[in-house]
């Protein structure tokens, strides 16, 4: 009966050790599930060689102006952000095995002496109610170990979208920088001009007024461009985790990807997003762990059973005798029947289950809401770029003929060019918002809705 006994938990023993979810499986997963946003680059650096590599191919990706997939590759390999990220989950699902293992078996000694008596007693002991529940506790292991992974897909979604946001704003803000420059000089020069026809009578007190107004508005906005295009630097940089000399080598290109020729489909984006959601699978998963977390509760909160084998050596008259027996600790439900435990862990299952239902319900809300964004922004950016500018551009080339032919006065013409830089620094913005609105398009698809 005892040898049996004894099978039995090493069989258990050995299968709560099987169990086990290794940190590799658990990326190999999400660089599987989420490979259009990180291309399989995702990986845990636990050794100088691994650091080292990635500190080269940060100097390597660095070298040249950095494109929005190499600056999400950089974020992979670099930031301290991400490696902290995925050095939690291998934590996180550790802990999940270790929730799928019996604890450790107890051994007692005791040595007793009474007169020319002496007593040594060993008992071996283990929680019979965690031997009985051992295969839930390798199931609620199992489903901890799905939530990490998909938790840890998500994330990653989200720290990927962030730093393509990043990029495009930095790239953006650069971009309009520099045309907010040519306002600027364009005011300073109207000013100065409107300045020194007063001093020679040719203007009024109002007339130049009106340009040094101009050009003091310009001057702000031009301030304000500055700071816009250093915080969006500092933003990117943080999200790749450079340091201070990475970050003096960073180089962003000249201006934005032009516009797609084609807007994506709506039908095409619904059918990639379908069951496998990363928001659906993690309300799924957390209400597995719920459900599962309860049946595995609920015999604890009533009884708990701790079962020992002993075996007692007396040592007497010059003698020696040998006992053997069992002993059984039972914690008696007399002052707590675990009634509130109970609650509190059907209230959580029933929660779990509420969020599932409103997770799936807004799913195909999210994605049509994010397709809107999407599409809108497209239509804005395109009559920017196929209506407006083409048409502040020719307006620029006819003032410049009638500048020629003294029709008008610089005055004129130097406003005219003040609007059309403000019209190309409306379309830079609508270029910006489209390519805001495709990451965060992509992450709503893949089940990572971002604000927009």
């Amino acid at each position: 009966m005892r040898a049996t006994g004894m099978s039995a938990l090493a069989v258990a023993l050995l299968l709560s050790g099987c169990a086990s979810v290794g940190i590799d499986e658990v990326l190999d997963e999400t660089n599987a599930s989420t490979s259009q946003f990180t291309a399989g680059k995702l990986e845990l650096s636990r050794s100088d060689e691994q650091r080292e590599a990635r500190a080269a191919l940060t100097d390597d990706l660095l070298s040249r102006p950095l494109s929005e997939s190499d600056a999400v590759r950089v974020a992979l390999a670099n930031s301290p952000a991400v490696q902290a990220l995925l050095a939690q989950s291998w934590a996180d699902v550790a802990a999940a095995n270790q929730g799928g293992r019996l604890p450790n078996p107890i051994f007692r000694f005791e040595r007793m002496r009474l007169g020319d008596e002496l007593e040594l007693g060993r008992l071996l002991s283990f929680g019979l109610v965690d031997l009985i529940l051992l295969p839930q506790r390798m199931a609620l292991s199992k489903s901890q170990s799905a939530q990490v992974k998909v938790q840890l897909a998500s994330t990653v979604v989200d720290q990927v979208t962030q730093v393509r946001r990043a990029w495009v704003r930095a790239v953006a803000a650069q971009q309009s920088l520099r045309y907010a420059v040519q306002v600027n000089e364009a005011a300073q020069a109207s000013a100065e001009l409107a300045r020194r026809m007063q001093q020679v009578g040719n203007f009024s007190k109002l007339q130049r007024a009106r340009q040094q107004v101009f050009y003091a508005d310009a001057t702000t906005q031009l301030a304000s461009a500055q700071h816009a295009t250093g915080a969006a630097r500092e933003e990117l940089v943080r999200l790749l985790g450079l340091d201070d000399a990475q970050a003096a080598k960073l180089k962003l290109p000249e201006r934005l990807p032009d516009l797609p020729k084609a807007p994506r489909d709506a039908s095409d984006v619904a059918a990639a997003a379908n069951d496998q959601r990363l928001d659906v699978r993690l309300a799924r998963a957390q209400l597995d762990v719920a459900g599962k977390s309860q049946g595995l509760n609920l015999l604890p909160t009533v009884i708990d059973i701790e079962a020992g084998a002993r075996h007692d050596t007396l040592f007497a008259n010059g003698g020696k005798a040998n006992r053997n027996g069992y002993e059984l600790d039972i914690r008696l439900p007399l002052f707590d029947w675990g009634s509130a435990q109970r609650d509190a862990m059907n209230a959580q299952a029933l929660a779990a289950a509420h969020r599932y239902d409103a997770t799936v319900r807004g799913a195909s809300s999210q994605l049509r809401e994010g397709y809107s964004a999407y599409r809108t922004a497209y239509d804005i950016a395109r009559h920017y770029r196929d209506e407006i500018v083409p048409l502040r551009q020719t307006m620029a080339e006819e003032n410049m003929l009638r500048y020629n032919g003294m029709l008008i006065g610089v005055f004129e013409l130097l406003a005219e060019t003040r609007e059309q830089i403000t019209s190309v620094m409306a379309a830079i913005d609508a270029q910006q918002q489209f390519w805001l609105a495709d990451a965060a398009l992509a992450a709503s698809v893949i089940g990572k809705p971002t604000a927009h």
